[in-house]
């Protein structure tokens, strides 16, 4: 017998952000513009994640911080659904996004 992962289980309890998680996730992209908005308001990468150099030697790292935001997860996918929606919908060049 192979063993396999179970999901977790969805958190009980209070959820504060529940109705904006959900607001985000159903947000959808059917105009160029705002996709574009969306694609340049919402970055590619944590730009909180730096190595801090001293005379050229890194002194320490600071880790990626965006992962602690509790709307990470979805404003990652929103971004996700705007680029492809402008590639796939609108044909456009998305590199200068990414």
């Amino acid at each position: 017998m192979l063993p396999y992962s179970v999901p977790p289980a969805a958190p009980k309890g209070f959820q504060p952000l529940r109705p904006l998680r959900n607001w985000l996730d159903g947000i959808q992209i059917q105009d160029p513009q705002l996709a574009r908005r969306l694609c340049k308001l919402i970055p590619s990468t944590c730009p909180f994640e730096r190595d801090v150099t001293l005379f050229g030697r890194t002194i320490f790292h600071i880790p990626a911080l965006c992962k602690l935001n509790p709307l990470y997860e979805q404003l990652v996918a929103l971004r996700y659904r705007a680029l492809c929606y402008l590639s796939d919908t609108c044909h456009e060049d998305i590199s200068s996004y990414c």
